[in-house]
Formats: structure tokens, sequence, C-alpha cells
């Protein structure tokens, strides 16, 4: 009867605490059962938009239309002459592991119209930090370009999408974008840079809840113990540690079409080699462009299932993609430049490990592209029957990266005008800071399924976690006392 106690207590507690379901189910809530799947569906969808690209071009004689791309997150949304009229149809575009991010879609427009961020305990409505913190979705938009300069980390709430699309939007300062324990987040259209170290001061993440925040990192995105999270469209340089860091059990993470430069640690996926929750992190990067001044860790991998497809890396300092702590990575149509430095034309490194421990981890290479005397060292004993489903759809060559990440990066910053926010463009009006339905998705407002928060959150995840190890130790302490009794 005490064992069956104490397990029913652990278990009540830690399905209020994400991070504490993940250290009893290496199962994480978002986790896809079959990540093959994913991959497959997703290089089918390359190769049906590329297919239409070039079934236009062969019969057309005009060049001047853009549409399609070739691109299927952009082909998605993007060849609609309208497209602002519906701005949430963006959410139905994600591809890859991070698919299932709804964002804000079917929740009110938001229009940040006020760049200050003054004070993070109490934010004016109109502020950036005011809408992210909200408990309700949010489609948040931009009345006119802005610098936003964060005095604090900007921490995020569930169900909220950053849409920088019509306006020059630059996110920079203390600690930048945290995402933490939390799900649904669309991150579009961005420039997020500069981000230094914050904190030890109190910071608020829902109107109803602030608290004491310890130094930041400096991350430019920090996904922490999140799932279903897309960044896409972004531009990301020169911060204090990661442009953008997943780790302690974040899963359901896209990636795709940023522009990454001037950086040393670029990316890391998982917290630790001995945190085994990271093994069922899942990411897709997908159609970024690495570019220019570039070290390292793009990404580096602790754990974890990683699909790397249709990059491009324009040279790097020390190696473009490293891991440790067993992760599978699976390199599909990307095109590595290797720099001059005959020291660094490996694409891969496994950090700290000798071959005889990562001789058997999955890491593969297929229809890549090496130039420079870029070369990928592959692993993995069976590795080809694991990746047979996957590869029943052969990925596109990486001669069509240019066309892939031809937008990569913030779009209107290289020739690509897009349509600026005004509330005429939408059914509804709306001043200074104010909250707009959304045009078009209302029918929606109550649809957050899809991959859905399965158990209630923890207001604070910290203690509850706390809580899980004090009980876990009790049970174990009782337990003991009463045999020896």
């Amino acid at each position: 009867m005490l064992h069956i106690s104490c397990i029913f207590l652990i278990s009540l507690l830690s399905s209020f605490s994400p991070l504490g379901l993940a250290m009893l189910n290496l199962n994480l809530p978002g986790q896809h059962p079959n990540p093959e799947a994913v991959v497959q569906e997703l290089q089918r969808r390359v190769n049906d938009s590329l297919s239409r690209r070039q079934m236009r071009s062969t019969t057309t004689t005009t060049t001047t239309s853009t549409c399609p791309t070739g691109n299927p997150i952009d082909d998605c949304w993007r060849c609609d002459p309208n497209w602002q009229l519906n701005r949430q149809r963006l959410a139905d575009c994600a591809i890859g592991f991070g698919q299932y991010a709804l964002g804000g879609k079917g929740g009110r427009i938001y229009i940040v119209t006020d760049s200050t961020d003054h004070d993070a305990v109490n934010p004016l409505p109109g502020t950036l930090r005011y809408a992210v913190i909200q408990e309700e979705p949010l489609w948040i938009v931009f009345s006119t370009n802005m610098i936003i300069h964060l005095s604090e980390e900007l921490i995020f709430n569930s169900y909220k999408t950053l849409d920088g699309r019509g306006a020059d939007v630059h996110v920079t300062g203390g600690g930048c974008i945290t995402l933490q324990y939390i799900t649904n987040v669309i991150i579009h259209n961005i420039h997020v840079h500069h981000c230094y170290q914050s904190g030890n001061t109190n910071v608020r993440s829902s109107p109803t809840h602030y608290g004491y925040r310890t130094e930041s990192d400096g991350d430019g995105i920090s996904i922490f113990g999140a799932r279903d999270i897309w960044v896409d469209h972004c531009s990301l340089s020169n911060c204090k540690d990661g442009l953008i860091d997943a780790v302690m059990g974040s899963t359901g993470i896209t990636i795709s079409n940023n522009y990454f430069s001037h950086h040393n640690e670029v990316m890391l996926l998982g917290h630790s080699d001995d945190y085994l929750p990271d093994s069922g992190m899942q990411v897709t990067i997908a159609f970024n462009h690495f570019g220019e001044k570039l070290v390292q860790r793009m990404p580096r991998c602790r754990r974890g299932f990683i699909h790397v497809v249709n990059n491009d890396f324009t040279q790097w300092e020390m190696y473009a993609i490293g891991g440790s702590g067993s992760p599978t990575i699976n390199s599909q149509g990307n095109r590595y430049i290797a720099p001059f430095n005959s020291n660094a034309k490996e694409v891969t490194k496994r950090v700290g490990t000798e071959q005889e421990e990562w001789r058997d981890w999955n890491w593969r290479s297929e229809g890549d592209i090496m130039v420079n005397g870029a070369f990928f060292v592959a692993s993995g004993a069976g590795v080809e029957i694991k990746y047979e489903k996957a590869y029943s759809v052969e990925p596109k060559s990486a001669s069509f990266i240019d066309q892939l990440t031809l937008n990569a990066g913030v779009l209107g910053s290289r020739n690509n005008k897009l349509s600026k926010w005004t509330a005429g463009n939408n059914s509804d009006d709306g001043g200074d800071g104010t909250v707009l339905e959304s045009g078009g998705d209302e029918e929606n407002s109550n649809d957050i399924s899809g991959s859905d928060m399965l158990f209630p959150t923890c207001s604070n995840p910290i203690l509850c976690s706390v809580l899980i190890a004090l009980s876990s130790f009790l049970c174990s302490y009782v337990s003991t006392t009463s045999a020896i009794l």
C-alpha cells in the first residue's frame, strides 16, 4: 500500500510539471512517435514544391513571377497576393517537427505601437512585453519599423505569434527571447541580435506572476523545456551565448529560412550528455543560410533526433555540425562549403568522444554537396536499415539550394517587399496598443488542438520539480525505514 501511495504522489505531482514528467518518462509530451515519417513527409513537400516551380518555368514565357518559389513554406502563403488579409494562414505552413506550432492562431491580433521596455514587471499596454505575457492566444504585429531594446529577458507565455512581416523589427538588449516551459510559439520575420546577459532582478512572465530571475546566458532565442516552436525567416547575429539554444527536454521544433551570421557558438541542442529527457528532442533545421563569420555549432547536438535538410553552409571556422551523447543526425541535401584552412575541412565533430564510442552513433549524409574539400564523417551500425523509410522519398539534390534558401532571413531586407501592417488590412478597427479580432479566423478562436498541452502546467516549474524530487526521496526513505522495522 505504501508503494502504491508513493507512486500516486509522484504521478500526481509530475502531472503538473513538464520537467518532472520528462524525468519519469523519456517520451516527451509532443514527441513524434515516428520521426522517420516526419522526414519523409518533409521531403515529399519539398519535391512537390520544386516540381511545381520547374513546371511553371517550362510552361510560361514570363520570368517576372516569383511563385511558386520551390520552398514549401513560402509557397504556402507568399503566393497569395492578398496574404496580409489573412496573416494567420502562416500557422498552417510549418514543416518538420515544429509543424504543430499554432502560435496565436485563432486568437486576436495585438498591434505593438510602443517600442520601449522600461519596466519588466509592469509593462505598458502597446509594448511587446505586455503582449507576450498574456494568457490568451495572440497574433502580434507591429505598427511600424522598430528597434526594441530589451531591459531584461522577454519571457513568453504560450500560444503567441510574433509576425514582423511588413515592418523592420529588431529585438536586442538584455536576455532577449525566452521560451520556458511553454508551448505553441511562432517567431517570424524578426531581427534578433546583440543580446547580452541580464537578470538578478524581477521579471513578469504572466499577468498574475512575476519572479526573480538569475543571470541569463544572453541567447538570442532560449528554448527551455518548451515544445511546438517554430522560428522562421529571422536574421540572428552577435549574441553573448547562442543564437538559438534548445535544452531541458524541449522538442517539436522547426528552425527554417533563417540567416545566421557573425557569431561563435551558433546553436546548441540539448542540455548535457547525461540529461536523458533530451533523448526525446526532435528538431528540424531547414532552408537556413549559415553565413559569414560563423565559427561552430550549426548545430551542436546532445542526444535527440536532428534533421538537417537543404541548408546552405557557406564556410565555418572550426566545424559545422558537432555532437556528443549519441544524437541521431540526418543530413540531407545540404551544401557544405569548407573554409580554406586545411585543418577545418571536416563538416562534423564528435565533441570529447573517442572513435570507439561514436562509431555506433547514427550520423548520416544523404545527397549533400561538399565544396572546397569539405567532408562529412558518417557513422552508425545498421544506419541503412534505420533510415530506409526516410529514404523512400529521395531528398532533392543540393543543387537546388540557391532556390530553396534564396530568401533566407528577414523578408523585406533583401528585395523582398512586403505589405506594411495597417488596421485597414483587416476587418476591425484598432488604435494604439489595442487588441483586434483576427480577420477570417474567428471560427477557430477556440481551436487550440493539434499538439496541445496534455497536462495542466505548473505556475512554478522549478518548485514543482523540487517537490517531485522531495516526494521521491521521502517515499524511498519511508520504504527503507518500514522494511527495516
